[in-house]
């Protein structure tokens, strides 16, 4: 297929950028100006809305505008506005387009929309198959595969003074237990209207305090102040189910604000292991949320691990959705992250093997964490991800997971298999094509130049270390990326640059000091949040990202004072009307006590510059230690997922080798050891944001 701006092929897929800068914040036009302007208010882009709804803001002085779609009467109601513009909800669409007039007297303002099924997709590409619903896991009726739709229900749960969330029969009712919030200077009733249904085949959720009266888009309930917080939730897995849980909605510290929260099961890593998929439903549930609450001031992205890799890439790829971000515990991308996981895996059977004369402190040097406990935990929680069967949800019947002999077109559950429709899939084998590779990488190299580990055990480490084949198996070679798997990987963002939208979304990047936390919590390692920085760096500039540091036991603490750094930070820009970049007025206005730091036990907040390998009292209170990658000769960045290839010169090293080690080595690295002064192979510039895969 030609490739032309903004086009690129991607497997069998057309992938589209839509727009090249990221769309503006949802500012309402002048009220005042004579001319007639209608502008959509519930989805930005309306060639991408869902659901047969849309809200929009109808501005221009005079009465109330009569409403067209496709040249017909609608039926649509508007309601004056403050500022003197009208909101109004358009429904009943059909799918495909149509045309909405706004018309008062001899004037008419059009705006074309784009509807699409509620089920989805819009743009994240071909529905995954088979699929399994779970909406009952939600209280919500059985549901029929693929669409799993089920229809919205709304219940109401209370705060009582002892803390707890009850359900709640009769939102009318007060219990005598009941407690209180303070919302915008007032004390309101503590009930949460919480509403469920599917959007995007996944369940939503959306919670927000309940004023007594019921949400409505044109008058802002009085419970509500205004903001949306977006939650993610963590993991990464193959998918094909629509999952038990979302980011979580029913959260003290958002709905006692009077924030709304919303996230759907799609907005899970561990169910969907696509950042592209999470943003297609993140935007629709928004969408539908705008529809049912009305405008948002701006939304707070909010979530750990897998939930902070999601507001990452979405901030980078499809920049609007989320205004701001908070991700904890964080990781670059996926992919990046695969590369120390299954080095992991290979070095835990190398140690229990043929490396067993390594002593305790050797696998540490080697791997590069604070302790080697961390790469046991990826190995036993996540490295089976990249095989085809070692990570299958128990929802997924064993007759439909893939077996060689018996099984042979079942389902894959490995993490690439949600990215399918960016990484292609190899015709012959019939799996997602790869970017796991390890070829060329100098396992324990700094160990060795640290005088950490001797000349032999250099050599036989990475003559036995070994890969993975295409199934995810262990195997004595190398393995080797699929070249279309990484020309996809950078050119569709899904190796995270930090120079596309992240740009225009402030950053506090919550970082819980979880090194040696103990099995499962110790792979949340300290340095990914310095190579996002040293990304975005690279990329033009990380002044948009604030990294916070603490503990387990000031985790609260921290929360509660990024929420509301991040909210005054996006308050700031909403207020900044000048004609300056988006990205300028991030920079430019955020609050000056808003900056890197640290939380000491004591709860107190210490500011200073943060930076990998710095020092100062924040780094003495929570050391950075490394990775596998990083120790191998990789740059703070990682940009690469295979590294360039330069010839072996034993030159290099400070020790000597024996003739033995020599053949050992040749062996290990036949083509030539990492260049990383050189781009990687199909390494090359993101096409831009907001790719579409079809819908």
């Amino acid at each position: 297929m030609r490739r032309s701006a903004g086009v690129v092929a991607v497997a069998a897929l057309s992938c589209i950028a839509l727009t090249g800068p990221a769309a503006p914040a949802l500012a309402a036009p002048d009220s005042h100006s004579d001319r007639l302007a209608v502008t959509p208010v519930s989805n930005p882009r309306p060639t991408l809305v869902s659901g047969g709804d849309i809200l929009v803001r109808v501005t221009g002085s005079g009465g109330a505008p009569a409403l067209a779609v496709d040249g017909r009467s609608n039926k649509a109601v508007p309601h004056r506005q403050p500022d003197g513009s009208w909101l109004v909800l358009v429904t009943g669409m059909a799918g495909g387009r149509h045309r909405v007039t706004a018309v008062r007297g001899h004037q008419r303002a059009d705006v074309t929309v784009d509807n699409h099924s509620v089920n989805g997709p819009i743009f994240a590409g071909t529905q995954q198959l088979p699929f399994i619903c779970q909406t009952e896991a939600f209280g919500l009726p059985a549901a029929t595969p693929p669409n799993c739709a089920a229809p919205t229900q709304v219940s109401y749960l209370y705060k009582n003074a002892a803390g707890a969330f009850l359900p709640l029969t009769d939102p009318a009712s007060r219990p005598a237990d009941l407690a209180t919030a303070r919302v915008g200077g007032r004390t309101v009733p503590y009930i949460v209207r919480l509403e469920q249904g599917t959007i995007d085949r996944a369940v939503y959720q959306i919670a927000a305090l309940y004023d007594g009266t019921g949400p409505v888009p044109w008058r802002q309930d009085a419970s509500w102040n205004g903001r949306l917080v977006y939650t993610f939730g963590g993991g990464c897995d193959a998918g094909f189910h629509q999952g038990t849980s979302t980011g979580g909605v029913v959260n003290d510290l958002f709905l006692a604000q009077g924030y709304a929260v919303a996230s759907s099961t799609l907005n899970v890593l561990d169910n969907n292991c696509s950042p592209i998929i999470s943003a297609e439903a993140a935007m629709m549930v928004k969408e539908h949320f705008i529809e049912v609450y009305g405008p948002v001031a701006h939304t707070i992205g909010w979530g750990g691990s897998g939930g902070a890799i999601q507001q990452y890439d979405i901030a980078d790829a499809y920049p609007g959705i989320l205004d701001g971000i908070v991700p904890g515990v964080s990781f670059t991308d996926p992919f990046t992250t695969t590369g120390p996981v299954a080095d992991c895996r290979l070095l835990d059977s190398y140690f229990a093997a043929a490396g067993g004369a390594f002593t305790a402190a050797q696998q540490q040097a080697v791997s590069g964490y604070r302790s080697y406990d961390t790469c046991r935990s990826w190995d036993a929680t996540f490295a089976s991800r990249i095989t085809a069967t070692g990570s299958c949800d128990s929802s997924i019947p064993v007759s439909l997971r893939w077996d060689p002999v018996t099984n042979p077109t079942g389902v894959k559950c490995s993490a690439a298999e949600q990215l399918v429709d960016q990484l292609g899939r190899n015709p012959r084998t019939g799996f997602a094509n790869s970017p796991v590779d390890n070829t060329g990488v100098q396992y324990g190299l700094a160990a060795l130049l640290g005088g950490q580990i001797n000349a032999q055990q250099f050599a036989d480490l990475n003559a036995n270390i070994g890969g993975f084949d295409y199934t995810g198996r262990p195997v004595p070679q190398r393995s080797q990326a699929d070249s279309r798997a990484l020309a996809a990987s950078y050119r569709d963002d899904l190796v995270n640059s930090g120079g596309l939208g992240l740009a225009d979304t402030p950053v506090i990047d919550q970082r819980i000091d979880l090194d040696l936390a103990g099995f499962g919590n110790d792979i949340h390692t300290t340095e990914w949040s310095y190579i996002m920085r040293a990304r975005m760096s690279a990329a033009g500039t990380a002044a948009n990202q604030v990294i916070i540091e603490n503990n387990v036991a000031t985790a609260a603490a921290a929360s509660v004072y990024e929420l509301a750094a991040m909210d005054r930070w996006l308050t700031a820009i909403d207020a900044d009307r000048s004609h300056r970049s988006r990205s300028a007025k991030v920079r430019m206005d955020r609050p000056v006590d808003v900056s890197d730091g640290c939380f000491r036990d004591d709860g107190t907040l210490i500011h200073e510059r943060l930076s990998y390998g710095g020092s100062g009292q924040c780094a003495s209170l929570f050391p950075v230690a490394s990775n596998t990658r990083l120790v191998s000769g990789a740059p703070l960045s990682m940009p690469v997922l295979k590294c360039a290839l330069r010839p072996l010169n034993f030159g290099d090293y400070p020790v000597a080798f024996t003739a033995a080690q020599k053949a050992e080595l040749r062996s290990a690295f036949p083509t030539g050891v990492c260049d990383y002064r050189r781009p990687g192979p199909q390494q090359q510039r993101p096409a831009g944001v907001w790719l579409t895969y079809g819908g």
